[in-house]
């Protein structure tokens, strides 16, 4: 029997789709707590930072009861026949909330090194928040944007406790690349277990270097036009 590629591709689609959604929720959710001043600014930035502190077993417990069959989203869903537990869509929440904390943290970082003077600027020109946001920070605070993705992106591909948890390793279905090898590794198939740490190693590796070059490459231009 061949080596089966399909937890790579089960890991490759709930990673992609994950990351996505955490880029644009990051992005957004980011840039609000940026110039949010309210009276529970530290309360909720604790909330959105928790899940990275949280062991996986609890965040996957807390997804458990929000989308199990008996949990209110679970409840809600399943009046459209739909069964989110022990799915690869189970294993894409899983992903989106335990990585979505890096992704935030380390845009709003990007946002708050923006000099806010420009940003006032273009309000005082008449640009809508919108513009401000998309036209002006984003690009401003790329560097940091890029590298929060990458990162989210890693997280998510070695995603394992909560994913297990609420989506169980089924075969085809939701065995990812980290449940492939746990579950080699408890079966005592140790060959399997090293070409899958291999390929997980190489996948983010490569993720990471790009991340690099494009860095150094975006530093080189900066540098140009100043010179």
């Amino acid at each position: 029997m061949g080596f089966d590629l399909t937890p790579a591709y089960i890991s490759l689609k709930v990673t992609l789709t994950a990351t996505l959604i955490i880029f644009f929720l990051g992005l957004l959710i980011a840039w609000w707590m940026t110039n949010y001043n309210g009276r529970f600014k530290l309360v909720i930035d604790g909330v959105l930072t928790l899940p990275l502190v949280l062991p996986p077993t609890v965040a996957g417990f807390i997804l458990l009861v929000l989308i199990g069959k008996n949990g209110p989203v679970g409840q809600f869903m399943s009046l459209f026949g739909v069964n989110i537990i022990f799915s690869w869509y189970a294993a894409v929440i899983a992903s989106v909330f335990v990585a979505f904390p890096l992704m935030y943290r380390t845009v709003m970082g990007a946002f708050e090194q923006i000099d806010h003077n420009i940003l006032s600027a273009a309000r005082t020109l008449g640009a809508s928040e919108w513009t401000v946001f998309w036209k002006i920070a984003v690009p401003a605070a790329r560097p940091g944007i890029a590298a929060a993705t990458a990162l989210t992106f890693a997280r998510c591909l070695g995603e394992f406790g909560a994913t297990l948890m609420v989506a169980g390793n089924i075969p085809g279905k939701t065995t990812t690349i980290p449940l492939a090898i746990y579950f080699a590794t408890q079966s005592n198939n140790m060959e399997v277990a090293v070409i899958w740490v291999a390929i997980i190693m190489v996948i983010s590796l490569t993720v990471l270097i790009v991340m690099n070059y494009w860095e150094a490459h975006q530093k080189k231009l900066r540098k140009g036009a100043s010179d």
